[in-house]
């Protein structure tokens, strides 16, 4: 054990409460930028254990800091509160059983993610002051990362410039410190306006959106085959122009969501989907107009902080779930399939094992996880600062992001033990570089290095601004 792993006892002493602001979190789920209640409660917690905390960074509401301690350098500590819709769902049930008929839910455990962040950074602010060392620890709450990009914004706006390194996880079903592999995304709403008659006695003179928006969907399908395969693209109609089939539809809006595993790469796959858009409105003689809503960067990522990391984790061990936990993960297993249990072992990289329901192990650090093929908004915030993030086990083997069976397990046990679990890798990796100031200065060092060969420019357009109205909701 070294002298840094006596944070953990801070982490112990202070469990219960931020527990229970996660489970708060849990009975409030909130959308994307309309997480008020939610914000509120982690404000509110911030201000008890005596944090300086600053709201409405970057002009969002619900974006937040709280910063402790003197001198030394700057670690950020991020967390994230939004939910996510349609996945309302009762607590401790393994049976699909909605709270509210078609309501939100922390079906990504964002509940516990926050929770859990500022619960680590409350364990350094205590450590800190009763040791008299010099440091300085900031929570970042951070809202909308379910599409809103609110870290880009926060980024772009220099919320974390002067900041020297970043620490932040995700819930999972395994402990580990998270491969910097994500892909680089931009969302974009492509509005179509033609002119509007009557479908059967003057259809000559109108000019469908609707056309528009489906040829520009042919057209985008057919670009697939000439495409990176490690690129996605995926849509959603927002206007189909009204309910009238009798009515030739004057106006339509389709949202692509656009990716790729590098920003460059993104900005030549996103022309070519204008092409088409423009194609599209050129064949059916309509105008279309274009709106990013957001846009995140791919992660970068730190040998250095992840090497501290994983020391951490490798000193804790595996969280320690108990009977009970077991149980109830079996259960939740119970309702997912072979092949969701074989995907989760393939995404951390470990063979399939029979019968295990929990971690019970840290993943090596060399263990390659394969592609992770999702986005994050963390990835701005790793082209500004050093940063690392670990996977926290909380939940059932198989458990797919997104899903009631996440909700379900937000409030169990191993939700608990697992969030506490992470909040002392975090607060363990935040102890050890304040104490060896040649750490950090090595993680900066490594970061000036890749962001020299590949300058960090925000992927936001400059006019673009969080959607923070519901009307706006992404």
């Amino acid at each position: 054990m070294q002298n840094s792993d006596g944070v953990w006892h801070y982490v112990d002493a202070k469990k219960d409460v931020f527990e229970a602001l996660a489970d708060r979190v849990w009975g409030m789920p909130e959308l994307c930028y309309l997480e008020h209640r939610s914000a509120a409660e982690h404000a509110a917690e911030l201000q008890a254990q005596g944090f300086r905390t600053t709201m409405g960074i970057a002009d969002i509401p619900t974006a937040m800091m709280g910063e402790a301690g003197e001198g030394g350098p700057v670690i950020a500590i991020l967390g994230e509160y939004d939910a996510l819709p349609g996945l309302s769902q009762e607590a401790g049930l393994a049976e699909r059983r909605e709270v509210e008929a078609g309501g939100n839910g922390h079906g990504c455990g964002h509940n516990l993610l926050g929770s859990a962040a500022m619960l680590a950074a409350t364990a350094v602010k205590d450590f800190l002051a009763e040791n008299n060392l010099p440091g300085r620890v900031r929570y970042y709450g951070c809202p909308a990362e379910e599409g809103g990009a609110a870290k880009a914004f926060m980024a772009r706006a220099g919320a974390f410039d002067d900041v020297d390194v970043a620490i932040t996880w995700h819930p999972a079903a395994f402990t580990a410190v998270m491969k910097a592999r994500s892909l680089a995304n931009t969302r974009i709403d492509f509005t179509f306006v033609g002119r509007a008659s009557h479908a059967a006695a003057a259809p000559h003179l109108g000019r469908s959106a609707l056309d528009a928006v489906e040829l520009m969907n042919v057209g985008v399908n057919y670009m697939r085959e000439h495409m990176p395969s490690d690129a996605r693209i995926h849509y959603a109609m927002l206007d189909g122009g009204g309910v009238a089939p009798n009515v030739v539809q004057a106006r339509a809006v389709v949202r692509y969501l656009i990716r790729a595993p590098e920003l460059a790469d993104l900005g030549r796959l996103i022309e070519r989907v204008r092409k088409v858009a423009e194609g599209a409105a050129l064949m059916t003689e309509t105008g279309v107009t274009t709106a990013v809503v957001s846009a995140v960067s791919n992660l970068l990522p730190n040998g250095v902080l992840e090497h501290t990391l994983q020391s951490n984790l490798d000193r804790l061990g595996a969280p320690a779930f108990d009977e009970a936990d077991q149980a109830f993960a079996r259960q939740i297993q119970a309702t997912l399939r072979d092949e969701d249990i074989a995907a989760d072992y393939k995404f951390i990289g470990l063979p399939v094992r029979d019968g295990q329901v929990l971690c019970d192990a840290v993943v090596p650090l060399e263990n390659d996880g394969g592609n992770v093929l999702g986005s994050t908004d963390v990835g701005d915030v790793s082209w500004v600062v050093p940063t690392v993030q670990a996977w926290g086990a909380v939940h059932a083997i198989a458990t797919p992001a997104h899903s009631w069976q996440q909700v379900a397990q937000g409030k169990a046990g191993t939700a608990h033990k697992g969030m506490t679990h992470i909040a002392k890798a975090m607060a363990g990796a935040c102890i050890d570089l304040m104490r060896a100031p040649e750490l950090v200065e090595r993680a900066r060092a490594e970061h000036a290095a890749r962001v020299a060969k590949t300058p960090y420019v925000c992927p936001l357009p400059a006019d673009a601004k969080p959607a923070l109205r519901m009307s706006e909701r992404v």
